[in-house]
């Protein structure tokens, strides 16, 4: 009988083929809205017990009761390192997943509390202290949401001054924090096997996926572009969200990228996907997690283990 589209499809991973998360605990920043609530509903309904990690404990606690299952909402502000670590600080018990989801695009030039360009310090600067403040916790791995858009701005890594004072643009801001979110999980993967861990580092990209996240955009033009894509191009926040949920739960190589299957991984079904080749480069990613603890105080967070 001949292979059907719809049977194709059907073979198609998806939220469906989640494996049985009873017993497992998750964190998922940015977990009340968009791509985040996805994930960690798709999580909570396969057994996992999910902490929606959000800057709102109202909007957070609202999402967490449309999810159900197991869930638990705490409060947590990436664009402020002391709320990071007092999110980090309260936690006492192992840690099965942690889903680096929630970020900013494209916003008019900001600043987090701690004086760092918005989406630099956010979308990276908070999930690399958030990361190691975890780490000792941590038994399985963890998936950090990058972009497509990583290969846009300027390309690299802003070194001589990453909060682009003077030089800002929403659209380099935010294509320098996707590309430092893949290179920050290639060195957290290098650390972790030199240091005899079994937990993963991934990564994912949801392609092109209608969120509220492009509502924010600081050019009333490029808003009203993506508003129109959002409704032509996009896939929904379902598809968009299971890059991440396969890189969550699938047995994949450590530093795997995952995004959509289909052209330009615009849209489509998880698979492993390539990254440009300044994502790929180890002696920026060496030099970025230094600038990173320099910046955010915080240091490698098995570093106390690997000294026994």
């Amino acid at each position: 009988m001949a292979d059907t589209t719809d049977a194709r499809r059907a073979r198609k991973w998806n939220a469906t083929h989640l494996p049985d998360l009873t017993g497992r605990t998750a964190v998922v920043t940015g977990a009340n809205s968009g791509l985040g609530l996805v994930t960690a509903g798709a999580l909570a309904g396969a057994g996992a017990h999910v902490v929606f990690a959000v800057r709102d404990l109202a909007r957070g606690g609202a999402a967490a009761a449309r999810v159900g299952g197991s869930t638990e909402v705490r409060r947590l502000d990436l664009a402020d390192l002391d709320s990071v670590r007092e999110f980090a600080a309260s936690w006492d018990r192992p840690l099965d997943l942690l889903i680096n989801n929630a970020g900013v695009m494209m916003l008019p030039e900001q600043r987090t509390k701690q004086g760092f360009e918005m989406q630099f310090g956010t979308n990276h600067l908070g999930h690399f202290a958030l990361t190691n403040l975890l780490l000792p916790h941590l038994t399985d791995r963890v998936v950090t949401v990058s972009s497509g858009l990583h290969r846009g701005g300027d390309g690299v890594i802003h070194f001589d001054d990453v909060n682009l004072r003077g030089h800002y643009s929403p659209t380099r801001a935010y294509a320098q924090s996707k590309l430092a979110n893949l290179l920050f999980t290639l060195e957290l993967q290098r650390r972790l096997a030199e240091s005899g861990s079994n937990v993963r580092a991934l990564a994912a990209h949801p392609g092109y996926a209608a969120t509220n996240l492009q509502s924010h955009a600081a050019n009333p033009l490029a808003r009203a572009f993506m508003a129109v894509g959002n409704k032509i191009f996009a896939q929904d926040d379902k598809a968009g969200a299971l890059p991440t949920l396969y890189a969550a739960t699938q047995d994949l190589p450590g530093a795997a990228y995952v995004g959509p299957d289909g052209l330009g991984e615009m849209r489509g079904a998880p698979t492993l996907v390539g990254r440009s080749a300044a994502a790929s480069d180890p002696d920026a990613a060496k030099r970025l997690w230094t600038l990173s603890e320099e910046l955010t105080g915080v240091e490698w967070g098995l570093a106390r283990f690997s000294r026994l």
